[in-house]
C-alpha cells in the first residue's frame, strides 16, 4: 500500500523514512525483550526524544516543533507499522494521550517547568482517568480533589494506566465538586507522598507495555498543580479524547497494513494441496477486501485530522473513526491469522502479537458501543 495521499508532503516522507528506520534499527530486534520485561528502556525514549519526536505540535520554546495535525497523524501512523502494540501505545501515550493535557492546558510557568523534559523523552508521561467503576463514564469517577490551605489533598484510586509503573508525570482528572461533571485535572509528579502504583497489571496483549493501578491517600500536591481551570477537566477530557482517538485509529490503521503485508508474504509462499494458499481463490479474494477497507478508513482517518487542522467540530467524526477502526482491526487480525494457520498461534510469530495486541483497540480509549453512542447523539 503506498503511504502518499492527497494530504502528503515531501516534509511528511521524511518523517515517516525517519521513523521506518528507527523501528529498524531500534526496536523490531530488540522489542521481544521488552514483552518480557514488561515496558520499554528509557533509554529507547530518550532516543526518540533527541530525535524530535516527541514534541512534533509543541512550541518551539521548549524544544517543540510546531507541527501540525496531519504531521502528528503522520507520526502516529509511522509508528504503528511496528509490529509490538506495547511499544507503539508506550509512546502515543506518553505524546498524543498524557502531554497534551500539559500543552493545552499549562500555564506558562508549568510549561516552562515540565514541556522540556517531556519533549526531550527525560520525563515520560501518564494520564489517569480511568477507574475499577469508571472507564467510558469518564463522569463516574470516584477520585475526589479538596482544597485545603495552598495544597489539593486526593484520594481515590485510578486503573488500566499506561505507562502507569514508570511515569515521571502524571496527568490525574479527580472530582473537585458534587454536580456529575465537576472534576479538574492535576499535575502529580513520581515519588509524592500518599501517591503508589498500587499493581502492576498483566495483560492479554501490548505486553511491553506497563500497566498500572495508581492509589491516591491523603496524596498533597501543591495549589500551583492544578493543570487549567477548576471545574473544567472534563471538558479537557473530551478535547483530548478527539487527540487521542485519532492515534488510537492510527494505531489500528498500521496494525491493518502489517498484517497485510505479513500476509500476502506468508500465502504466496505457502505451499497445502499442491499449490501456494494465494492460488485459492477465496483467500486472495478475502485479503482483497480487507486491503479495500483498510485503505478506505485511512483515507477517512487523514480527513478527520485534516478537519482538525481546520478547526472544525470532529466529535461525531472522530468517534466514527475510533469505532470504525477499533472494528476493523479486529476483523483484519483474526482473518490474517486465520491464513497463518497454526504458525498464526505461535508466540514466536509477528501476526499472533499483532493479533493479541488489536483486541483492546476496540475497547481502550473509548469502547466501540460508546463511540457509537458518540455518532448517534448528533444526528
Amino acid at each position: 500500500m503506498s503511504m502518499d495521499n492527497i494530504y502528503t508532503t515531501p516534509e511528511h516522507v521524511l518523517l515517516r523514512d525517519q521513523i521506518a528506520r528507527f523501528i529498524e534499527r531500534e526496536v523490531e530486534p530488540h522489542a521481544a525483550a521488552w514483552e518480557e520485561a514488561g515496558s520499554v528502556p528509557r533509554d529507547v525514549l530518550r532516543k526518540m526524544g533527541q530525535a524530535g519526536l516527541f514534541g512534533l505540535m509543541y512550541e518551539s520554546q521548549y524544544g517543540g516543533g510546531e507541527a501540525d495535525a496531519l504531521t502528528n497523524l503522520v507520526f502516529a501512523e509511522a509508528l504503528s507499522q511496528s509490529t509490538f502494540g506495547g511499544f507503539i501505545i508506550t509512546a502515543l501515550v506518553h505524546t498524543d494521550m498524557a502531554s497534551p493535557h500539559l500543552h493545552h492546558a499549562g500555564s506558562a510557568a508549568q510549561k516552562a517547568r515540565y514541556l522540556p523534559g517531556v519533549i526531550s523523552g527525560e520525563t515520560i508521561t501518564a494520564v489517569g482517568i480511568s477507574e475499577p467503576c469508571a472507564g467510558s463514564d469518564v463522569a463516574g469517577m470516584r477520585t475526589t480533589a479538596k482544597r485545603v490551605g495552598d495544597e489539593w489533598v486526593l484520594n481515590g484510586t485510578k486503573m488500566f494506566i499506561t505507562n502507569g509503573v514508570h511515569a515521571n508525570l502524571y496527568f490525574i482528572a479527580a472530582k473537585t465538586g458534587t454536580a456529575r461533571h465537576d472534576m479538574s485535572m492535576f499535575i502529580v509528579e513520581k515519588d509524592t507522598p500518599g501517591f503508589t502504583v498500587g499493581r502492576s497489571l498483566r495483560k492479554t496483549g501490548w505486553l511491553s507495555s506497563d500497566t498500572a493501578e495508581l492509589v491516591f491517600d491523603n496524596c498533597r500536591i501543591p495549589a500551583g498543580n492544578l493543570l487549567g481551570d477548576e471545574g473544567k477537566g472534563f471538558y479537557s477530557v473530551m478535547k483530548n479524547f478527539q487527540t487521542e482517538r485519532i492515534a488510537l485509529g492510527a494505531m489500528a490503521v498500521g496494525h491493518c497494513t502489517q498484517a497485510i503485508k505479513l500476509t500476502l508474504d506468508y500465502v504466496r509462499q505457502r505451499q497445502a494441496f499442491g499449490a501456494t494458499l494465494w492460488q485459492q481463490q477465496t483467500i486472495r479474494q478475502r485479503i482483497a477486501m480487507l486491503d479495500a477497507k483498510t485503505r478506505a478508513a485511512r483515507q477517512f482517518m487523514y480527513h478527520c485530522a485534516w478537519s482538525v487542522q481546520q478547526g472544525q467540530d470532529v466529535v461525531q467524526e472522530v468517534s466514527m473513526l475510533k469505532a470504525l477502526t477499533g472494528e476493523l482491526v479486529n476483523e483484519v487480525l483474526q482473518t490474517c491469522q486465520q491464513f497463518h494457520g497454526g504458525m498464526g498461534y505461535m508466540r514466536e510469530t509477528p501476526i499472533e502479537r499483532l493479533w493479541r495486541d488489536a483486541r483492546v483497540l476496540g475497547i481502550g480509549g473509548g469502547a466501540t458501543e460508546v463511540m457509537l453512542e458518540e455518532v448517534a447523539k448528533r444526528y
